[in-house]
Order: C-alpha cells, then structure tokens, then sequence
C-alpha cells in the first residue's frame, strides 16, 4: 500500500495532482486543499466497489409509480415544517448549517419528542459524549422513549447501529467529525466529508430513513467541505442570526420537496428555540414614536411578508471620508441610494457619515426595501419624522423611479393587519390593486421626490 498526495478542489471537489491557484474545473481560487490517500484500496473498500447483478434494479414506467404512501411526518414545529415544505420526506438527506452556537444542535435535539412518535430515532454525535446530551436533554425537557444517543464517529460503527437499532430518523452531529475507516485522509477534509455524505445518501434511499445532518459554516458563511456536498442532499438550511440577538432564521436554501428561500422565525430562550408565530409583531415591538430617522417596510420572505424597522443615522463627518455603515441590508445598496438622494433629490450627503440598521437582527435582501431605506435616511438628515402609521413598500432605480414590486396584496394585508393605516407604494403597482379590497389608504407614487413629499405632507 502506498500513499500520494492530491489536491481537492473544497467548492467542486475536483481531483488534481498538483497545485493550481486558480481550479481548472470550476474556476474558483484559492480553493485546493493539499490532502493524503491510499493509491491501493484496502480489502473492504475493494469489496465495496465490486457489484453484483443483484446491484442492478430495472427501469420502471413513470405511470406505474404510485406517491400515495408518501406522507411528510411532522417536527411538532410548525415553523420548522413551513421551511421544510410540510414536514419531513421519507428517505431525504437534510443538512443543516449555521454558525457556531446559533442552535442548530437545539433545534435537532428538539423535534425528537415528535418524531419519537413516528418511529424511533438515533442520535449519532462526534462532538459531545453521551452525558452531555443527556444533561441538554434535561435542560430542554426531552423524555422520548424512542430516542437512541450514541457518541461515535466511525462510519461503519454508526452503519451499525442503524441496521441494529432500525430508526425511521438519523441525526448525524456533525458530518464533519464522521470518518471512513478506508480512507486515510482526516476528518473533516473534502475526501472524507464527500465519501460520508454519499454513504448516508445511500443508506437513506434504500432503506427509506431520513436522516438530517448537521454543517459546519466556514468563515465566509459557506458550508465547510466541498460544495458538491449541498448538491448531493435533498434540503439545505441555514440557521441565520447574531449570537447577542435572541431571534434566529431558518432559511431553505434548497428544497427538492418544496419551495426555496422559506423562513422560519425562532426565539432562544433558556429552555430552547420557541417559535415565533408572528415574527412581525415580534420585530416591531418596542418601536420608538415621533421620532426622526425610522421608517417601517414589508420584505417578502419565501411566501411570507414581514414588517420590519429601519433605522438611519446620519450626522456630520469629521473625517476626509465619510463612513457608510449598514446592519441588516447590503452595504452596496445602501451607498447607492445615498448616491441616488443626492443626485436625484439634490440632498448634499459628501460630508455626512450614514448609518443603517434593520432592527432585531434580521437581515433584508429584497430591493422592495429601499424606499424605507431612502426615507429613513432622508428623515434622519432633514430631521422629519415619517408617520407611525405607515409603512413603505417600493424598489428604487437610479434614475429615482420606483419601480413596481411582487407580491403586493400579501403585503398589504399584513401592513392592515398590524395596525397600519397608510402606505406608500409604486405607481406601476395601481393597475394590480383595482379589484383589491382594503382599508388601508394606498398612496401610489412614481418617483422618490413624490414619496418624501406625501410622508412630508
């Protein structure tokens, strides 16, 4: 048996013999990871490899499989099961990542009452010994019978265990301290984690278990290993969120059973993540009144409309440069509506440091933010306050047109249903609202100056 040493590529999981700086398959740079293998396979990986005619399965007509049988078993978390698309698929691979610390062992550990109730469970942990769940598991008020903790990180030792205890779920914590005794690479690494992760694929197909499996995030938010590993399972979710905030997001990044990018709003407590039923109502508590610099906008999360509040503070540099500094929103976005407020509207902001930030630690993406973001700076340069009562829905161009935004009814009915009376929203977005029913007063308008002049008014 002989050793050499490969390169693997950790976003493709290409193979290389030697060292590059940029990846000749996917381009990416800066990403082999210098790795030792066996050039000799050891009896068992060869067995392994070897397939019989039995291995083989015949093709079979579209018409003649039946999905009747298929029926998502529920978390006991209706927030989880939004994400999920209804509940858990009988034989899926879901991978779960977020940053250390941000509850993803938690919430696993949480769902076992429930799923108990299914069938058994098997949890398989590389990180903690066995009196450590045990004493999580007192803290959190779990007592299923048909839960099975088992501290291991030997692949075939845990295969073992499957096939010994029969579970309907796996919980593997985490992929990365899981190891092929075959491969002689560490833990952790691209080989390893790639050869883990298709073994439990495996295992789940065939014997129709579903097992979620815990990421490791690197420090650039990415799932550590090779990116070929969010391709290989069905669902991928972040746990998204700042450890000194008590909200956290779960996010579906893939889902192959159900709609992408769907949230679901948790609260950590000191007996464990509780749902948010509303995380609306949620975010704008405690909301200050009369006061210059806030505004409120509605985001769309996956098919859910969320309020949210937007602060600005905008003062006087004392520097050659002003500071730009936004929390919760993308800091490109922002300094290009300060562009567009001072070009478009003629406020002078050269000399002016600005500051944004989405309270309660959530993070908004979608453009349909940025006419809160834009009126939220503007109120706290000209020192108006915008109106409690209404909230702020529009994309904003260039040119300091607004533009028109999906989803709109959904929206609205939110806004009315925490309490709003008005709100301002693009011109193009009338045409859609005829026949929309509310009581909210629509204020439609083109162009940023129109909308800072309605909230002025």
């Amino acid at each position: 048996m002989k050793n050499k040493t490969v390169f693997f590529c950790s976003d493709c999981g290409n193979e290389t013999a030697k060292w590059y700086g940029k990846c000749p398959a996917c381009g990416a740079w800066n990403t082999l990871v210098e790795e030792t293998v066996v050039t000799a396979p050891s009896k068992s990986a060869a067995k392994k490899a070897t397939y019989s005619l039995s291995d083989f399965t015949k093709p079979t007509k579209l018409k003649d499989i039946t999905t009747e049988d298929e029926i998502r078993k529920s978390t006991g978390l209706s927030e989880l099961d939004r994400v999920l698309g209804g509940g858990l698929v009988t034989g899926s691979l879901i991978l779960i990542g977020g940053d250390p610390g941000i509850g993803k062992s938690t919430l696993l550990l949480q769902i076992c009452d429930c799923l108990g109730e299914s069938g058994g469970v098997l949890y398989v942990s590389g990180e903690e010994s066995e009196r450590q769940l045990k004493m999580r598991a007192q803290r959190l008020n779990i007592h299923s019978e048909a839960l099975s903790i088992v501290s291991q990180v030997n692949m075939d030792a845990v295969l073992k265990n499957i096939d010994d205890t029969s579970p309907a779920f796996v919980i593997i914590d985490s992929i990365q301290t899981m190891y092929a005794p075959e491969l002689t690479a560490a833990p952790g690494s691209v080989s390893q984690v790639r050869e883990v992760t298709m073994t439990l694929m495996r295992k789940a197909k065939e014997n129709g278990i579903t097992i979620l499996v815990v990421g490791h995030v690197t420090k650039d938010g990415g799932i550590a290993g090779p990116k070929v590993l969010e391709h290989m399972v069905d669902c991928v979710l972040y746990f998204e969120g700042e450890r000194h905030q008590n909200y956290r997001i779960l996010r579906g990044v893939k889902n192959r059973f159900g709609s992408t990018n769907e949230i679901g709003v948790f609260e950590m407590r000191e007996s464990g993540l509780v749902q948010v039923e509303n995380p609306s109502v949620a975010l704008l508590e405690g909301r200050p009144k009369n006061v210059a610099g806030t505004a409120v906008i509605c985001a769309m999360e996956g098919s859910r409309p969320l309020l949210a509040e937007i602060q600005s503070l905008v003062a006087t540099t004392a520097f050659a440069v002003p500071r730009r500094s936004a929390n919760g929103v993308d800091h490109n976005r922002v300094a290009m509506l300060l562009a567009v407020l001072e070009k478009r509207v003629g406020m002078n902001l050269s000399n002016q440091d600005a500051y944004v930030n989405v309270v309660g630690g959530v993070r908004i993406d979608e453009p349909a933010a940025d006419l809160g973001i834009i009126c939220s700076l503007a109120s706290g340069f000209r020192n108006f306050v915008v109106p409690d009562d209404t909230a702020l829905i529009g994309e904003v161009g260039l040119t300091g047109e607004l533009r028109a935004v999906n989803h709109i009814e959904k929206r609205i009915s939110e806004i009315e249903k925490l309490g709003f009376k008005k709100c301002v929203l693009p011109k193009n977005n009338q045409s859609a609202l005829k026949a929309f029913k509310t009581n909210v007063d629509l204020i439609f308008a083109g162009s940023v100056i129109e909308a800072l002049s309605f909230i002025r008014e």
